[in-house]
């Protein structure tokens, strides 16, 4: 894909920014993969605002993405490269050669016609999947399952991907975008290749409306408000926080504050994302 730019006529253009679509190939999902997505407008089953600057947005249908690629020695053909709005990376819509069809987050460098096919003995080839124990140390994988069976978890948004950089009894270890590096089980899958739509990263909204059809409001600044809604409100003027850190609205710092409390998985982490982030 390619990002094009507009130019400034008007002031929502001028640092207007957008995908060129140059990879998508249909602009009509295969129906029997969507389902309807309801939105909640960032509110639990009470009626209640639990995630805040959420609502309105433009209607999904939902895709069903397969990311246990389990249907194993079975070859599939891309039919088609596809945009999915509830997702940054593009997906790719396989069909079987038994029939089935599926869709899948497509990797960068994979075009309609092309053939993929997960199992244990398949060929390390762009959009394969198969066991981490099969896959030679330093390949770059993604959707990679955090337990056998379960599905991919990691890597999965556009141009994300992980490195194999070592294996030890039963587990490899993987090197995440973040610089984290985890121990994850041999018999987990993968795939083959780095997630495409690698410039999605690049895109500027140049303007609220853009941020508002994504389903996103307007965020308010604590320092605006008044001391009644917010620890940082108040005060003459522009005044400043006054606090020793930033806080939430109900006052839990939220800079450097060690929030992590799953010591079950604490055992699989080599090495944080940041150092001494969620030590225990």
């Amino acid at each position: 894909m390619g990002i094009k730019k507009f130019k400034p006529v008007t002031p929502g253009t001028r640092f207007r920014s957008g995908p060129d679509f140059a990879e998508i190939t249909t602009d009509k999902p295969y129906k029997p993969l969507t389902e309807p997505s309801k939105r909640t407008g960032g509110r639990n089953s009470q009626g209640r605002i639990t995630s805040f600057q959420r609502g309105g947005g433009h209607k999904r249908l939902y895709r069903k993405i397969d990311y246990k690629r389990n249907k194993f020695d079975i070859p599939a053909k891309v039919a088609s490269i596809e945009y999915d709005p509830n997702r940054s990376s593009r997906i790719a819509l396989l069909n079987y050669a038994d029939g089935y069809k599926s869709y899948i987050v497509a990797p960068d460098g994979l075009k309609v016609g092309d053939t993929v096919i997960s199992g244990e003995n398949v060929e390390i080839s762009l959009g394969n999947a198969l066991s981490i124990k099969r896959i030679p140390v330093g390949t770059i994988v993604h959707n990679v399952e955090l337990k056998p069976k379960g599905g991919g978890k990691l890597s999965r948004a556009a141009g994300s991907s992980a490195q194999i950089t070592a294996k030890e009894g039963s587990y490899a270890q993987i090197k995440l975008n973040s610089g984290e590096i985890r121990l994850v089980h041999l018999d987990c899958m993968a795939t083959i290749g780095r997630v495409g739509n690698i410039e999605h990263e690049l895109v500027v909204l140049g303007k609220a409306g853009r941020k508002r059809h994504l389903g996103k409001r307007p965020v308010v600044r604590g320092v605006a408000m008044n001391p009644v809604d917010h620890p940082h409100g108040g005060g003459e003027g522009k005044a400043s926080a006054g606090n020793p850190h930033p806080v939430s609205p109900w006052g839990w710092i939220t800079i450097g504050y060690k929030t992590r409390n799953n010591k079950r998985t604490n055992k699989f982490i080599v090495k944080r994302r940041r150092i001494g982030y969620g030590m225990d």
